[in-house]
Parts: structure tokens; C-alpha cells; sequence
């Protein structure tokens, strides 16, 4: 009997010891297909037992040793080389045998993509909104092996989380690139191959998500028109819910290593123009601070045109001009204008189709304000000042990197005289000082200009590159 007692004490006492040591594992982002930030210290992290030696052995270089922490968790940085599509390999193994080989890495360039659903929308779009061309070029972009996406899952937690559960999906099946983000796919596409290296994308995105959706807790707890209490959240349309889609969505995502962020959001926040461009950058601030990279670059992109229903108010409008303004308040930022991208189908169409031309134009603003490349024009005309020369207005722009590139036919422009009201402006360009002259049936004494100034107002004011110029007014009304 007491040898049986033993036996059994003995085989408990095995099995505790193998209980003891937990497998190495990793974040579901450390992974195969991956892309690690080129020339940069990229951090990996994972699980093991605790106190144990945990190895990384990039094949590019040098091993790197931590110790797991008393909760075992444990994060390695390891210096990558300069960015190249030659396919490598990681090792990481721990001091009780434990052993993962992560294969297919490439070193390039990494950004973070998020928003609402215009950063979400796939290629192969949504029920009843398409994105132009989205199918043929899924099915084209085999090509570009260079080109990875790790797409977070739709996720909301009171929580905060440190996993997601996703993986790295290449382009080597277009099934699965039909699923990436439209918009950070063409702005990874189009930057791959401005600069020739690998670009990876981490793609955290929440349809209908409110920029408040996208902050923590203690940010949140002092605004006076948000309430964390769960009851009052679960009251909230799904997807413009406070806080559970920082905890879900960004935080696990916070520790991979970004070259910047991309963003396209702000629907939601139609109407309350007035504090969202202090929320944004609120929001930007925190984010920079969790990711301890820096003030890396932020680019983001202008809200469509879309007939929100607000007529006279112009909500959408004044949401745009509050975009405009969070340029100035968040360092190293940038904003793309889309107001030449909606179809006049489109008006009740918060999706527009085309999405090439957006990530295209966030890659214009990486590629000047980022990598250096100067010869690229990342933004259209900006309003400078105006002045009446009897019933016509004359209306200078700054930010001409390559001119005005419409001269007439010109769309998108109203004039107002001391009436208030607004009429369609027709106009024409002074090429000697880049001036354009407006007038307006029924104004002859102007006293107000607008441009694309509307919920749904898409214009044709163009600049170098084809970049529209951005949404203006010069009254306060």
C-alpha cells in the first residue's frame, strides 16, 4: 500500500514539474510573414516560465537573452538591418527546451492603420458600397510580395487587452487580400514601390467608432458628455461606444514597432465640431506615448462628402474645418483632402468607392514629410487671403508646390453679399499673381467666400498631383 502511496505521490509530483514550465509562446503579431521596422531597435514579445532565459536568434544578426518576469511575460528589442524582400527567419527558445521558429520575415517599413469604416472597408467592399477596381486588383496583387497585413479583429472590451488573435496574411492568395483595409492597402502599395523595400500594416479599424471610442479610461473620465458607467455604454449604438475599442483594438497592438500612423475617421463625430480636433490630438498624444516611439508621423484623411442631412448648419463641413485644424495642434501630422473623391451618386453614400487616390495621397504626405522626398506634391491649394475688386472676388492660395492646374470650369465656390445668402460663384485664374476671380449672379458686393463648403459639396479645385484644394470659408456664420 505504501509503495502504491508513493508511486502516485511520485507521478504528482512529475506532473506539477511539468506544469512548472510553461511552453514559450508568442503574440499572435510575432509571427510568420511578418515585417519588423527597417534600422530600428523592433521589439518581440511573448510568454514562458517564469524567471526563465528566453533567446532570440534573428538570422540577420546577433542573439538576443531576457528573462521571462515573475508572470512570465518577456520582451526582447533586436536591432533589423536595412529593409530588403529577402525572406528571414527567428528563433526563439528558452533554457527548458522550448523552441518556435518564425519564418518568411521581411525588414521594411511598418504602419499603424485605424479609424471607422472607411479605414475598415476591404477591398472587396461592403454590402451595397464598392470599391472601384477593389476585386481586380486583390486578384493582381500577387506582385506585390512585399506588401503584409495584420488586421485586428472587430473586438470591444471594458478591459484592457494584450492579445487580438489575428495573423500576417501576405498576397499570395487574393482571398486574402480582398480582406484588407482598401485605403491602407493602396497607400502600402504605393509606398513599396516609391521606396523598394517591404511594408507591413497593422490594421485596427471600428466602423462607425467615435474618436472618443479610441481613448482610455482616465482621458475619458474628464469629459463631461461621456459616461463610463456600463449601463450608459451598452445604451450606445454598438460602434460609437467610448473607451472599448482603445481597450480592444489599440492596446494590443501598442507594442509592435511603427515607422507612423495612418488614420480616416471622424463621421461619428459630425456635429460635435467643436471639441474634436482637441480630442484628436488628445488622442494622437496618448497614443504616441503608449507606442514610446516618439512623436512618429500621424497622416489622416479629411471626411468625404455626404449629405448628413444637417442644410444649413453644414455639420460635415464644420467637422472638415475642425480636421483641418488639428494640423496645427498635432506636431508632425498631416491631413489628405478628399473633397474631389465623392460621385454625385455618392451623396447619400458614406463609403465612397474610390480609395485608391486616398491611400495614394496619405503615401504622398509619408513619402515628402517622412522618407525626404521632396519632389512629391502631398497637398493641394490652401485658402491665404481675399480681397473684392468691385463685385468680383479675388481669392490667393499658399501650399502651391506646382501651381493651379484648373483654370476654369470651376465647381465648389459660392459668394455672399451683406444678404447672407450664398449663390454659385463662376471664376477664372489671374495666372500672373495665382489669384482666382469669382463673381456670382446676384452678388455685387461680396462679402463672403466659400469653397466646398457643405455637407455634400464635392469641387474641382485642383493643384500639382491632381490634389484638391481644401474646403474653406472666410465668414464665421
Amino acid at each position: 500500500m505504501k509503495n502504491i502511496s508513493r508511486i502516485i505521490l511520485s507521478a504528482m509530483v512529475l506532473c506539477c514539474a511539468h506544469f512548472s514550465h510553461a511552453a514559450i509562446t508568442l503574440n499572435s503579431l510575432i509571427g510568420d510573414n511578418m515585417v519588423l521596422q527597417q534600422q530600428a531597435e523592433a521589439r518581440l514579445w511573448g510568454n514562458a516560465s517564469p524567471g526563465s532565459k528566453v533567446t532570440v536568434t534573428p538570422s540577420w544578426g546577433d542573439a538576443v537573452s531576457v528573462q521571462a518576469g515573475k508572470d512570465g511575460s518577456w520582451t526582447a528589442s533586436v536591432k533589423t538591418p536595412a529593409g530588403s524582400f529577402k525572406p528571414e527567419t527567428i528563433v526563439f527558445s528558452d533554457d527548458n527546451g522550448g523552441r518556435i521558429e518564425v519564418g518568411n520575415v521581411l525588414i521594411g517599413e511598418v504602419w499603424l492603420a485605424s479609424g471607422q469604416s472607411n479605414m475598415e472597408m476591404p477591398l472587396k467592399g461592403f454590402g451595397g458600397c464598392c470599391v472601384q477596381n477593389g476585386i481586380d486588383d486583390a486578384i493582381n496583387a500577387k506582385e506585390m510580395t512585399g506588401v503584409r497585413m495584420y488586421t485586428v479583429p472587430l473586438r470591444q472590451s471594458y478591459e484592457p487587452l494584450d492579445e487580438c488573435g489575428s495573423s500576417w496574411k501576405t498576397t499570395e492568395d487574393y482571398r486574402d487580400v480582398m480582406d484588407f483595409s482598401a485605403t491602407a492597402w493602396y497607400f502600402a502599395k504605393s509606398l513599396s514601390r516609391a521606396l523598394d523595400v517591404p511594408v507591413g500594416i497593422v490594421c485596427s479599424a471600428y466602423g462607425g467608432s467615435k474618436v472618443e471610442s479610441w481613448m482610455p479610461a482616465d482621458m475619458l473620465e474628464s469629459y463631461s458628455d461621456v459616461s463610463l458607467e456600463p449601463a450608459d455604454i451598452e445604451a450606445i449604438e454598438h460602434y460609437r461606444r467610448p473607451l472599448l475599442m482603445y481597450n480592444a483594438m489599440f492596446r494590443p497592438v501598442r507594442r509592435y514597432t511603427y515607422k507612423g500612423l495612418i488614420w480616416y475617421q471622424g463621421c461619428s463625430n459630425v456635429g460635435h465640431h467643436d471639441t474634436y480636433a482637441e480630442r484628436l490630438a488628445a488622442m494622437v498624444e496618448r497614443w504616441r506615448t503608449e507606442l514610446g516611439l516618439g512623436e512618429i508621423p500621424f497622416y489622416y484623411v479629411e471626411i468625404a462628402p455626404y449629405d448628413y442631412g444637417s442644410g444649413m448648419r453644414a455639420d460635415g463641413a464644420r467637422l472638415r474645418e475642425a480636421q483641418f485644424k488639428a494640423q496645427s495642434i498635432i506636431p508632425n501630422s498631416g491631413m489628405v483632402c478628399t473633397n474631389d473623391l465623392a460621385e454625385p451618386f455618392e451623396r447619400f453614400n458614406i463609403h465612397p468607392r474610390r480609395k485608391a487616390p486616398v491611400g495614394q495621397r496619405l503615401s504622398y504626405l509619408a513619402l515628402r514629410r517622412t522618407y525626404g522626398h521632396d519632389n512629391v506634391c502631398d497637398s493641394g491649394p490652401v485658402y491665404k487671403s481675399w480681397k473684392v475688386k468691385g463685385r468680383e472676388a479675388w481669392v490667393e492660395f499658399e501650399n502651391l508646390h506646382m501651381g493651379i492646374c484648373r483654370n476654369y470650369m470651376l465647381e465648389g465656390f459660392e459668394l455672399a453679399g451683406p444678404d447672407k445668402v450664398f449663390h454659385p460663384a463662376t471664376g477664372w485664374l489671374h495666372w500672373q499673381t495665382n489669384e482666382l476671380v469669382l463673381t456670382a449672379d446676384g452678388v455685387d458686393e461680396p462679402t463672403a467666400v466659400r469653397y466646398g463648403f457643405g455637407d455634400f459639396k464635392p469641387g474641382n479645385f485642383i493643384g500639382g498631383n491632381e490634389q484638391p484644394a481644401v474646403p474653406f470659408r472666410t465668414d464665421d456664420w
